[in-house]
């Protein structure tokens, strides 16, 4: 009777995200979904620890995309931000790159809107040194890529007098409204294609619906600044961001807690 009582508020105590978390691996993967039954086994191997096993640890913070798709790193990243406070209470935005998507979010991770976006031309995570300086028609196809990594955003006004987002001030990096462009890169058409296979047009800009950047990406970062969270696609997210994967770290710290439990009450 002990043991099922001991049983059963251990698999309360999980939430079906915590539920989600098996596994001990460095990079992020797809989410299984066991049984909290499962988990529980896993995490407490010895029957004697059932007698003494007490959880009062809060479920982790996640971001809400309410039913807006989005892929799995995408998720992974905003539940990382949202749960560890990395956007110090700013608002923020992630650009998923290999869906050629952008996500908005208030200071709390409630998602405000997502749309389609352009990026740079050439696949890669870095900018080329001293590209923010360099005139556009010098910038060979290879070198217009759109960077990863945790850039401190805010709104301003580029040389035409136009409101954008600045992403890389340095290196000349923002997010705006899409631009005419010439005739041959269509890039209005390319925005809305339903494919992402051809998202890839811009120097490196961040090119979103005008109508977009109006309604959601402007009114979010209106006096406050921001985080834009580039993910990469030629490096690991973690490796990026040094996040880690807000399931398995609510896993370790159950596993951690019920070992310290078992531990005192002997």
């Amino acid at each position: 009777m002990a043991n099922a009582l001991c049983l059963s508020l251990v698999a309360a105590s999980l939430t079906p995200g915590l539920a989600a978390a098996v596994g001990d691996n460095s990079e992020w993967s797809a989410p299984s979904q066991p049984s909290p039954s499962s988990v529980v086994a896993e995490i407490v191997a010895a029957p004697s620890v059932f007698k003494t096993l007490v959880v009062a640890l809060p479920p982790p913070k996640l971001a809400d995309f309410e039913l807006e798709h989005a892929s799995n790193e995408a998720h992974r990243l905003a539940d990382w931000i949202v749960d560890s406070g990395d956007n110090l209470s700013m608002p923020f935005a992630i650009v998923d790159k290999t869906d050629a998507k952008v996500f908005v979010f208030d200071a709390h991770g409630k998602l405000h809107g997502a749309a389609a976006a352009l990026l740079g031309l050439a696949l890669g995570d870095d900018s080329v040194p001293g590209i923010g300086s360099r005139a556009m028609a010098s910038i060979r196809p290879e070198e217009r890529t759109t960077p990863a990594g945790r850039f401190v955003a805010s709104l301003d006004r580029n040389v035409h007098g136009k409101v954008i987002l600045w992403v890389d001030y340095d290196d000349a990096i923002s997010m705006h409204p899409v631009v005419k462009g010439t005739l041959l890169e269509r890039r209005a058409q390319r925005l809305a294609s339903p494919s992402n296979l051809d998202n890839r047009i811009s120097y490196g800009c961040i090119n979103v619906p005008a109508k977009f950047f109006e309604n959601v990406v402007r009114p979010a970062f209106t006096g406050t600044n921001g985080i834009v969270y580039v993910l990469p696609e030629t490096k690991s997210a973690l490796a990026v961001f040094a996040a880690y994967d807000v399931y398995e770290r609510a896993r370790r710290l159950l596993a951690k807690q019920s070992v310290m439990s078992a531990s005192n009450r002997r």
